[in-house]
């Protein structure tokens, strides 16, 4: 597993990325930082980790972290590489961050459009089983646990100011979809 060094860190914001149009289009490439510093609609993945009692992982973002530094997202999280797909994404992201080599498939739950809540993100959700151990990336996690559906719940709809305003969108549909079938938690 390869963790990012505070020299790394640096290079970040020249990371480069698809620029995207309302469709998820590709139409030219740019460094994240100008991205970011421009507010054009990118690609990113989230992933929730469910474990087999029905948890769910959140991981407490480094305080280091340009954006939302401290709060609390979903299991992990990124930015899709320019020419990466969303799947190859999350397969590195889960790597990177929690140490989990993805051995079976991660399943595609729902695709979030851009928008001011996923920071312009078009954003792909997969969800993944995995009861552990767990490697969390020192530069990019604080802290993590395993919370229940139940408590996850309560905290969005108490609008938890210390939850990402990205979980919140992604647990809500992550529920919408649920009730609609008749599942609750896996």
């Amino acid at each position: 597993m390869i963790f990012q060094t505070e020299e790394t860190e640096v290079s970040v914001s020249h990371e480069r990325l698809d620029v995207v149009d309302e469709n998820d289009d590709v139409i030219e490439v740019r460094t994240r930082g100008e991205i970011h510093a421009l507010g054009l609609m990118h690609r990113a993945v989230h992933i929730l980790v469910f474990n087999s009692r029905g948890e769910v992982f959140l991981q407490k973002r480094s305080l280091c972290k340009d954006e939302q530094p401290g709060k609390w997202d979903s299991s992990a999280a990124g930015h899709v590489d320019s020419g990466e797909d969303y799947l190859g994404c999350a397969r590195r992201e889960i790597d990177e961050e929690l140490g989990i080599v993805a051995d079976h498939s991660l399943q595609a739950l729902f695709k979030l459009p851009a928008s001011e809540l996923t920071g312009n993100e078009h954003c792909m959700v997969y969800r993944y089983r995995h009861d552990g151990p767990l490697e969390l990336h020192p530069d990019e996690i604080d802290d993590g646990r395993w919370i229940s559906p139940a408590e996850l719940d309560r905290r969005v709809a108490g609008n938890d100011a210390e939850l990402t305003e990205a979980v919140c969108l992604i647990w809500k549909r992550y529920r919408e979809l649920g009730h609609k079938t008749g599942q609750t938690g896996l």
